[in-house]
């Protein structure tokens, strides 16, 4: 009864770590509806103009060619934006085809019954090569992400464009170029306003610091009067600093030693990445960490991260397996992650304790001197490979 309880299968708790995968198309398809719709209010309004302009030339008594072109004027206009709405219409048909695959991923969840079932492992085999695609596409492996993706028929279940619309931004900013970003504000300005983003600003203030850093001081006042001053309510402190670097060169900073570091780059590159991943309600980190936490919290215990040599530095030992929580790959992630609640004990049976504080069962000590052959009376740690007489041996109890 304990084991088919343990091998039964509840959807709820596996989608909590696939909301985006619903949450990021719903984002885009806000985001081509405020586009199509900026689209429509701002034509509409020119070729209502342009439909008065030609009426009132012919009511006037203009000339047939002047009523003509006015037209014709208006008609290139509306085309135009047709031109715009087909192109966001595409975009909206990939996003929902997008949706269909990916309900229907979710919900062949909901038809499983048991973790034994030949279909969950052909599901989570899915959803690993999805976690690996989102890891690759996070840290710039877009060309490996992109032929996994093919070769997995997963491009439907993966954002693709988008994280790679942020990795070329990204790029852009540690190049020193705030063009592409400042293009990306000026997109999504409504959305950013909403959220109460600073992003634009600090993109703003560091083009005005690289005037100063180039002594453009003049051309520097003209910006910050352009372009800074607007925000001068909410950004007081920093208006203040910044025109107060006028009087101090690069070569002799002063107090703004830290507006002037390079350092700078590296923080607008943060702020863009968590701006970005929070307008698309994108995880901070990648999900494959928030999927091994979840196995390592399941597996860690006090013992682990000890500082005695694990079996793999020793070439003494005569274990050859080695704990993933203490592994080089996965030690840092671990660290973090709170220890596994165990309900059961597992523990060998007629526990001893050797002098270094190891505790191992009686027979699996014995087993191991009768394998390495032991002089009779001796023990040895299967870890540390150090060797004492059995009468340093204590035995212990669980209390």
């Amino acid at each position: 009864m304990a084991q088919k309880s343990a091998a039964s299968l509840n959807p709820e708790t596996h989608l909590l770590l696939d909301q985006p995968l619903l949450r990021l198309p719903h984002e885009v398809l806000r985001k081509v509806f405020k586009s199509s719709q900026k689209y429509v209010e701002q034509d509409s309004k020119k070729i209502s103009d342009l439909a008065r302009e030609a009426a009132s030339k012919a009511n006037n008594g203009a000339s047939p060619d002047a009523s003509l072109a006015a037209i014709n004027t208006m008609i290139t206009r509306m085309q135009g934006l047709k031109r715009k709405m087909e192109t966001q219409h595409e975009e909206e048909k990939l996003v929902h085809s997008q949706l269909r695959k990916r309900t229907t991923h979710l919900n062949d969840l909901y038809s499983l019954t048991s973790l034994l079932d030949d279909g969950y492992g052909k599901w989570s085999k899915v959803r690993l090569d999805r976690l690996l695609v989102d890891y690759m596409l996070r840290n710039g492996y877009s060309e490996s992400a992109k032929r996994l993706a093919h070769e997995k028929d997963i491009e439907g279940l993966v954002d693709i464009n988008v994280f790679l619309q942020c990795w070329s931004i990204e790029e852009s900013l540690r190049q020193k170029s705030t063009v592409e970003c400042l293009a990306w504000c000026q997109d999504n300005k409504n959305a950013l306003k909403k959220i109460k983003s600073t992003l634009e600003f600090e993109l703003r203030l560091q083009q005005y610091i690289e005037l100063v850093r180039s002594r453009k001081l003049s051309e520097a006042v003209i910006y910050a009067r352009r372009h800074l001053s607007g925000n001068f309510d909410s950004h007081k402190d920093d208006f203040h600093r910044a025109s107060c670097m006028l009087a101090f060169p690069p070569e002799r900073p002063g107090p703004y030693k830290d507006l002037y570091a390079e350092s700078r780059w590296d923080h607008l590159v943060k702020t863009f990445v968590t701006t970005h991943h929070n307008l698309y309600n994108i995880p901070q980190g990648p999900l494959l960490h928030v999927a091994l936490s979840a196995g390592l919290s399941a597996l860690k215990t006090p013992s682990c991260h000890s500082t005695l040599p694990s079996s793999r530095s020793n070439t003494a030992s005569s274990v050859t397996s080695l704990c993933p929580i203490c592994s080089t790959e996965l030690n840092d992630l671990a660290i973090h992650v709170p220890y596994g609640h165990h309900t059961t004990s597992w523990v060998e049976h007629d526990l001893v304790v050797l002098p270094n504080g190891r505790v191992y069962g009686t027979r699996r000590l014995e087993d191991l001197a009768s394998k390495l052959g032991l002089a009779a009376g001796k023990v040895k740690d299967p870890v540390t490979a150090e060797e004492w007489d059995s009468e340093e041996v204590r035995k212990v109890f669980i209390s």
